[in-house]
């Protein structure tokens, strides 16, 4: 869709929308995406705060990035069920810019990206479908459905799908302790499938690992947070499920991802009132991405889990919170002034 095209239509989104107001003394200002359009398009025609735009069922072939510029912008589907309006691409990190300059890299291969403060996503399926048996010669197998690093970052109703590195959740820097919240979203994926330094708070998701046709366990993580040292608050799953396709004692919870950029991290992860099934082990939930940053050094916790793979048979290998410990670790405690989330613990 041109530009043109989509802001001819802005009267009819209002009109659609009816009269309630964005703000105060404002009209919401709404642009409609159907099949034939592009997502990208209506988000380069935004020119301010306070927009919505609505895509409508169907499957959007593209790659689209939400800059710093396009804050509180809020994209959603057009109904209320995520499977109907989904946007796909098929990038990974080793996949070979068209114009020949190199590899995209780990973020770069991202279907999504926002750097976009309050932002709101919901009600929409963000995908990478790229797949490693189709390309055998590529080494770089990530490939990242969303890539999020925008303060009060919220995502709603979602459903986040691919293989490797599904989510990376960062901040716009290392300084910056962005805040991003996760309600009742599906994410799947295999290897590193929830990762980066981003304060994310993860509430009554859905976790799913995926089959994986190779001989060796583990056979992925579901979480690899990178938190700065200076930052208290990493990654929090509560009141969440953790499922899989693969057969029992698979995969493992988490691993500690310390880059090699980035040698001060000291990652972050609490996992709590979490309903974790038999894909995870539980004798040894957590491994090491690297000896030199074993996981035990690492603010790694949970605490009040339940199901066949949140069973404590060695004590040493699952860290446990006291309560006056998990009194810390809720998301109202994580988000702090950003009042995004469902309800008091």
């Amino acid at each position: 869709m041109r530009r043109r095209a989509l802001l001819a239509g802005i009267t009819a989104g209002l009109v659609a929308a009816g009269t309630r107001p964005a703000l105060a003394g404002a009209r919401r200002r709404v642009l409609h995406v159907r099949p034939g359009d592009l997502v990208q398009a209506a988000v380069d025609a935004v020119d301010g705060p306070g927009w919505t735009i609505v895509v409508h069922p169907g499957t959007y072939r593209e790659v689209v990035a939400v800059p710093a510029s396009k804050a509180g912008l809020t994209l959603r589907g057009a109904t209320c069920d995520p499977r109907d309006a989904v946007i796909v691409y098929d990038n990974a990190n080793g996949t070979q810019k068209p114009d020949g300059s190199g590899t995209y890299g780990t973020a770069g291969s991202a279907t999504f990206t926002s750097a976009a403060p309050g932002l709101t996503v919901r009600d929409l399926t963000l995908a990478n479908d790229w797949l490693r048996a189709d390309h055998p010669d590529v080494t770089g197998t990530q490939a990242v459905a969303a890539y999020t690093y925008g303060d009060r970052s919220h995502f709603e109703n979602v459903r986040l799908l691919a293989h490797q590195d599904t989510l990376f959740a960062d901040t716009t820097a290392l300084d910056a302790f962005d805040r991003q919240y996760f309600h009742r979203c599906y994410i799947e994926g295999d290897v590193d499938f929830v990762f980066g330094r981003a304060t994310a708070v993860f509430e009554r998701c859905h976790f799913h690992t995926l089959r994986r046709d190779v001989d060796f366990t583990p056979k992925g993580m579901v979480f690899a947070p990178s938190t700065a040292r200076a930052n208290p608050h990493g990654i929090l799953a509560v009141r969440s499920r953790i499922t899989s396709s693969a057969e029992d004692a698979a995969y493992k919870l988490a691993r500690p991802w310390v880059p090699s950029y980035e040698t001060t991290a000291w990652p972050s992860l609490v996992v709590r009132d979490t309903w974790i099934g038999p894909g995870i082990d539980p004798v040894a939930p957590y491994t090491n991405m690297r000896d030199a940053y074993p996981w035990q050094s690492m603010r790694f916790d949970e605490y009040r889990n339940s199901g066949p793979g949140a069973v404590i048979t060695v004590p040493g290998n699952r860290p446990q919170l006291t309560t006056g410990e998990a009194a810390s670790h809720t998301p109202a405690a994580y988000l702090g002034d950003w009042k995004v989330f469902a309800r008091p613990m």
